[in-house]
């Protein structure tokens, strides 16, 4: 059983464009996915500027994209992080979370979700806490399906090196106390999971007492070290046996957009394929579905470069050489592949914290 598929912006670093964001929604929509989740790490009016309002052209921005979301039939979320509100959960915050709210209210959103990933967890009372926040986000009523990201989103001790210990029987006591209808996310074993078990899964549906939704880290190539990575070959290691015990499953996807619609399609062929699903044809399928069977070729030629040696470790000559042999494909994913090769995806700015 295929669950259902999403796009989820939600990556450190260089955003996407408009134009982009609504190309990747019309293009996968009829590959079975059904929602975008805008919450770029770079949108500083959902993370740390939270309690001030979108300047108008960007609001009015995100009204289209939820517009163009509609008319292909994709649901449209957004991810808002109170930023450190759980840290500080005194005066009047709940007056600030309103008026956030409302405004997300005005442009139609279907799905809300309150993250409280990449940044400090290790506080007393915490699970009750954003608890309560998120309760009082459900109460406002303005989306269809609420989601939460928890600051232990998985069970990566990195997390616990980068935010602080996780607090005993944090996730047990968060499942507990949300209401059941609230998603919670989850990006499994590792902060960038290798693979997602059924076994896994089902011990963190006891945990949290529902289907986790999955946040897929893969294949965003965000922060210092992954930035150096074009993360382009076929989805491994999600067996179509996990469908029935997900609630939905996400893709962080990577900063070029065309780039990402490659293993993007290569997931929706994994459940559509099950025990038949090879990742090497899958990969050929859908690069030559996205940029045509010349440059299709042309980056399998490359994947071992591109993906695992990395930008740094290609040198100089070998960048000018291949820069020459992609702008010869009037392409615009051979443009991303280019501009990556010039280091205008390099991580800048707040990085990846657990990298």
């Amino acid at each position: 059983m295929t669950p259902e598929l999403g796009i989820i912006e939600g990556f450190f670093g260089r955003p996407w464009s408009w134009e982009a964001r609504a190309q990747v929604v019309r293009f996968l929509a009829p590959h079975g996915y059904g929602f975008f989740l805008y919450a770029p790490k770079a949108d500083p009016f959902l993370r740390r500027r939270w309690r001030e309002p979108h300047p108008e052209a960007e609001l009015a921005a995100i009204a289209r994209l939820a517009a163009q979301c509609r008319d292909a039939a994709v649901r449209f979320g957004v991810g808002l992080t109170p930023f450190e509100l759980h840290l500080a959960p005194e005066g009047d915050w709940r007056g600030a979370l309103r008026a956030k709210l409302d405004t997300l209210s005005g442009i139609g959103i279907d799905d809300l979700a309150i993250l409280f990933d990449d940044m400090r967890g290790d506080v007393e009372g915490l699970a009750g806490i954003q608890a309560e926040i998120v309760d009082f986000a459900a109460s406002r009523g303005i989306a269809s399906r609420l989601l939460c990201c928890p600051s232990y989103y998985s069970d990566d001790p990195v997390l616990d090196r980068a935010f602080g210990r996780r607090p005993e029987g944090y996730l047990e006591t968060l499942g507990r106390l949300l209401d059941p209808a609230v998603e919670i996310m989850w990006t499994g074993e590792e902060v960038c999971s290798r693979e997602f078990s059924p076994g896994h899964l089902e011990r963190v549906a006891e945990t949290i007492r529902r289907r986790p939704f999955l946040w897929d880290n893969y294949p965003v190539n965000d922060g210092a070290i992954m930035s150096q990575h074009l993360h382009l070959r076929a989805f491994t290691g999600r067996p179509a046996a996990i469908g029935p015990l997900v609630a939905a499953h996400g893709i962080n996807t990577a900063s070029q957009p065309l780039l990402s619609l490659i293993p993007a399609l290569t997931l929706a062929a994994s459940y559509e394929q099950g025990t038949d699903y090879r990742y090497g044809a899958a990969f050929r399928a859908a690069a030559t579905a996205v940029c045509g069977e010349d440059l299709a070729r042309r980056l399998e030629a490359d994947l071992l470069s591109f993906q695992d040696r990395g930008l740094d470790r290609i040198s100089n000559d070998r960048r000018a050489e291949l820069q020459g042999i992609y702008a010869a494909f009037a392409h615009p994913a051979a443009e991303e592949v280019i501009a990556w090769l010039d280091g205008a995806y390099s991580s800048s700015g707040e990085d990846v914290q657990t990298q």
